[in-house]
């Protein structure tokens, strides 16, 4: 019998103009306290994205998402979060903010595999 995961998820949203606050879904988080694991996959819509604010700086955008995937990953040129434990690193990513990259609040659930239902999500809620 496999054994069941318990996870919580996050939807990682951008919102070209924050002012509105209409978001493009972009990735998710995906985190297991007892298995250490969290994960993060995100794309990039360009076209979407522009169709919001022809303004907005994919560049910039695309090295914040990078930054944000560092972090969860705990990889050294994350900075100091990425130091921390990863349930941590997990309530860092999710807290609350104000800004042009913002997490949903977080969801629970059960699956067997981690990685492939942070793949499925991707694909349900991003792709």
């Amino acid at each position: 019998m496999l054994e069941k995961h318990l996870y919580e998820y996050a939807v990682i949203r951008v919102l070209p103009v924050l002012e509105r606050e209409e978001f493009v879904n972009v990735g998710i988080i995906l985190f297991c306290k007892k298995a250490n694991y969290i994960r993060v996959h995100y794309a990039i819509n360009e076209t979407k994205l522009l169709a919001f604010s022809a303004q907005l700086d994919l560049t910039q955008l695309t090295l914040n998402l990078e930054s944000l995937a560092n972090i969860a990953h705990g990889h050294s040129n994350g900075g100091p979060i990425a130091a921390l434990d990863v349930p941590s690193r997990f309530r860092w990513l999710t807290a609350v903010r104000s800004s042009a990259i913002q997490l949903s609040r977080p969801h629970p659930g059960l699956c067997d595999n981690l990685e492939k239902t942070a793949l499925r999500l991707f694909e349900e809620l991003v792709v």
